[in-house]
């Protein structure tokens, strides 16, 4: 699979297991422990290119097989859950629907950026579902998780992963959550 990708548009993705150089520390880690690992591309981006339509629009990436993933707290009392909610980019995470009943919180909203970035070691507009803490929900659209091919932050803002939703959905703490994009 990581030879061939329609939604490259002018990247050059490569086995993201021979260039771990290109990801975030616990992105690597991640893919050198996983069975899925070697289904990962990885391409080198300008890094003040990573917001997805700046992306999109430079690399001619198509925005529908872009996905984002957004850090959420959930906060009930003194008690503060994390999740992270991977979405096409042409859809927005329900965070106070679907979101906050599943962390069971009574407010939840996206995580504080400095938050986001130390509890995930992965620099803000990067952030991927790959690597995160084995304690958090990877909560995955079910349009994620039947895409065949997407492009997801690679945990720093110079690259980008390419991936099936079918192995995301495999990924430690996936679920697949009905109505999760708007």
């Amino acid at each position: 699979m990581v030879g061939v990708w329609t939604i490259a548009g002018t990247l050059t993705p490569v086995p993201a297991l021979d260039r771990l150089d290109l990801v975030a520390e616990p992105v690597a880690a991640a893919l050198r422990s996983m069975v899925d690992g070697a289904r990962f591309a990885v391409a080198e981006i300008d890094p003040t290119l990573a917001d997805t339509a700046e992306f999109c629009a430079h690399y001619g990436s198509p925005l529908e097989a872009s996905a984002n993933c957004v850090v959420v707290a959930g906060k009930r009392g003194d008690t503060i859950r994390y999740a992270a909610c991977v979405v096409l980019a042409t859809t927005r995470a329900d965070v106070n629907g679907v979101v906050r009943r599943r962390l069971d919180a009574r407010k939840a909203s996206f995580a504080p950026m400095d938050d986001a970035v130390s509890l995930s070691g992965m620099e803000y507009g990067g952030i991927t579902p790959v690597g995160l803490p084995e304690d958090w929900p990877v909560l995955l659209s079910p349009e994620v998780a039947s895409a065949p091919e997407l492009v997801i932050g690679s945990g720093i803002r110079g690259s980008k992963l390419l991936v099936s939703g079918e192995v995301l959905a495999k990924l430690p703490g996936a679920e697949v959550v009905e109505g999760l994009a708007r």
